[in-house]
């Protein structure tokens, strides 16, 4: 043989999507996008991404999951899983018995929490105490546009819903940050230092309410929520509320390739297992979505992958049909869906260039996630690859490696390890992000709709 033969049979030759995408395929992923795209704005926590769920598998004919209740072929299935995380299921032609295929994602995202007693003034400026949830540059989230969103359990009993700062007519909160002209002892500390958490207040308001004595300002800003929401301060107490950017999803580029948003990791990969989950009608093997919530923190509470919500939810399919459980994990399969990174060619010393994800190649197949010495991975085996390869190949979807950064930069992890934990075969994929974990990440629309085909061919495989 020659050289070029050789070449030819032997190596690889990854390409850009773009260069193999035919027409129809664009006009696919384009209304794909869209679509994505409005899940996100509707969608900014974890909460939301449940509700719109449910609200969409009920229009598509699933039904609520009830322990001791008959499944049959065809049916479809949701357990929400106290508005925080959800469970989905098609049941397959073949019992139980024989596994499942299952999409693992989660739907929330780093962002800043509201203090149990958040509320307080100083100098005349009305703020909100803040918690950040998950890992952040805390730098990054002074001087943007910031919403409110979350539910308040009222003195009442009552539950109320609040969002301020989503709709154009809306008010936003903000977090300032020192005026250079001042910043000559703020520039010379690290970039861990230059904000600290709590320098993360955020601010609601300066005009004093008439009257007499302190906190005047406090005062109004509480008499708003007041009028508006019917809330008094010892609310705040009971009251689940988060700080997230304000805005909507942007098309970023001339050529209008890259999508902009808040909160990609990892609604990204949760819009791409529900979309592929409800195209399917009776698969062979129970296709399953999960949308877990907490992975940001660990996985960990009651509406985390640590949580065994998803075995009762599985438990009770199994019983249906006479199956244990134990013996449904050990035959069934688990894409744990979350993303990676992106090569960023203006941070390149980060990255393991060979096998690093970068935009539009594909979904990103990723054998292991942890730090440094693998730490916390769950480290998939040759023969799970193998099944995502064939499966996703046979498929006609494009894909590529991935791992997340140098051996000693960093690195971080997913739900996988749990699902594994339970005697699931796992592998990670999802989607290359730039910017992940900032107010605003970036990702390739080309990606995303790939990532989508990768979900429904493992749910069909």
């Amino acid at each position: 043989m020659t050289t070029d033969e050789l070449r030819e049979s032997l190596l690889m030759k990854p390409t850009n999507g773009y260069t193999s995408l035919t027409a129809e395929q664009r006009t696919e992923m384009e209304g794909y996008s869209k679509r994505y795209m409005a899940f996100m704005d509707a969608c900014k926590t974890e909460r939301e991404a449940t509700a719109w769920a449910v609200r969409e598998a009920e229009k598509l004919g699933f039904k609520p999951f009830v322990s001791g209740m008959e499944v049959k072929p065809g049916d479809k299935i949701y357990y929400n899983n106290r508005d925080k995380s959800i469970a989905l299921a098609v049941i397959g032609t073949e019992p139980l018995s024989k596994g499942a295929n299952i999409c693992a994602a989660h739907v929330d995202s780093p962002r800043l929490d509201i203090k149990p007693n958040p509320l307080y003034e100083d100098a005349e400026i009305a703020y909100f105490k803040t918690h950040y949830y998950g890992g952040i540059k805390k730098y990054q989230w002074t001087t943007v546009p910031l919403a409110l969103h979350g539910v308040v359990y009222r003195k009442d009993g009552t539950v109320v819903t609040i969002t301020i700062g989503e709709d154009d007519s809306d008010p936003v909160l903000m977090v300032s940050d020192l005026l250079i002209h001042l910043a000559a002892d703020q520039m010379r500390k690290t970039a861990a230092e230059v904000i600290a958490g709590e320098q993360l207040n955020v601010i609601l308001g300066t005009e004093p309410i008439e009257g007499e004595g302190a906190d005047l300002v406090k005062l109004n800003i509480m008499k708003l929520l007041n009028e508006k929401y019917g809330l008094v301060e010892a609310d705040f107490q009971s009251a689940e509320l988060t700080v997230v950017p304000a805005g909507r999803c942007r098309e970023v580029g001339l050529d209008r390739s890259l999508i902009s948003s808040y909160g990609h990791d990892d609604r990204v990969c949760a819009y791409a297992e529900l979309e592929a989950l409800f195209t399917i009608s009776q698969p062979a093997k129970t296709a399953v979505c999960i949308l877990a919530d907490k992975e940001e923190i660990g996985s960990v509470g009651i509406s985390g992958m640590q949580s065994h919500y998803f075995e009762h939810f599985m438990g009770g399919l199994c019983d249906a049909q006479g199956v244990k459980l134990e013996d449904c994990f050990a035959a069934s399969f688990c894409l744990s869906a979350d993303v990676s990174n992106a090569f960023d060619p203006n941070f390149p010393e980060t990255c393991d260039r060979r096998n690093n994800s970068q935009l539009n190649y594909g979904i990103s197949i990723c054998k292991y996630t942890g730090s440094r010495g693998k730490g916390g991975a769950s480290d998939a085996s040759a023969e799970a690859m193998g099944h995502v390869r064939t499966t996703l190949n046979n498929a006609g979807v494009l894909w590529q490696i991935a791992t997340l950064g140098k051996v000693d930069q960093g690195g971080g992890g997913t739900v996988a390890a749990y699902m594994a934990d339970r005697n699931i075969v796992t592998v990670d994929a999802g989607v290359p992000v730039l910017s992940m974990h900032a107010p605003l990440e970036l990702v390739s629309k080309l990606d995303c709709y790939e990532t989508m085909l990768a979900c429904k061919a493992i749910y069909l495989a």
